[in-house]
């Protein structure tokens, strides 16, 4: 039996079958499996749902300190507990050096995850079309980051 995520790739690679290999977005994949019978609409947990809401929220929350720099209010650490992963939110303001450590932390190993993937894609890709120039993935994101903060006006050094 195949997971629910499996469901859905499935969905989206006959999709693309029938409408051929072009960007195309999730939502009408999603209509046309829903449509034909492939998949159903799930029945959502009101507390679920909100709950989800309530983290967007809350990565979405930025203030300004006195030195002008945008910061994100709110920070999340995922911890599992008897097999069951719990994520802990607390304003940076008041929250505890050993949970904004490991925030930070937990933050950095995605950027990490992303960046593994990102240039396994890239490879992946750059193999499947040899008879082109391979796109090139630099990793250094110093200057990026100066850049970024220097046009943005939030370059408080």
């Amino acid at each position: 039996m195949a997971t629910y995520k499996e469901q859905l790739q499935r969905v989206w690679h006959q999709y693309e079958q029938v409408h051929g290999s072009v960007p195309a977005t999730v939502r009408d994949a999603v209509e046309w499996g829903v449509k034909r019978g492939m998949i159903e609409v799930p029945e959502v947990d009101p507390f679920a749902k909100l709950s989800e809401d309530m983290a967007t929220a809350l990565r979405e929350e930025y203030a300004t300190d006195e030195m002008g720099r945008r910061y994100r209010v709110n920070h999340a650490v995922r911890v599992t507990k008897a097999g069951v992963q719990y994520t802990f939110w607390a304003a940076m303001k008041d929250a505890p050096r050993e949970h904004m450590q490991k925030a930070f932390i937990q933050r950095r190993e995605q950027i990490v995850g992303d960046c593994v993937q990102l240039a396994t894609d890239v490879e992946a890709y750059n193999g499947m079309k040899k008879e082109q120039p391979p796109i090139p993935m630099l990793f250094d994101f110093r200057d990026d980051v100066e850049e970024r903060r220097h046009w943005s006006g939030k370059d408080a050094a």
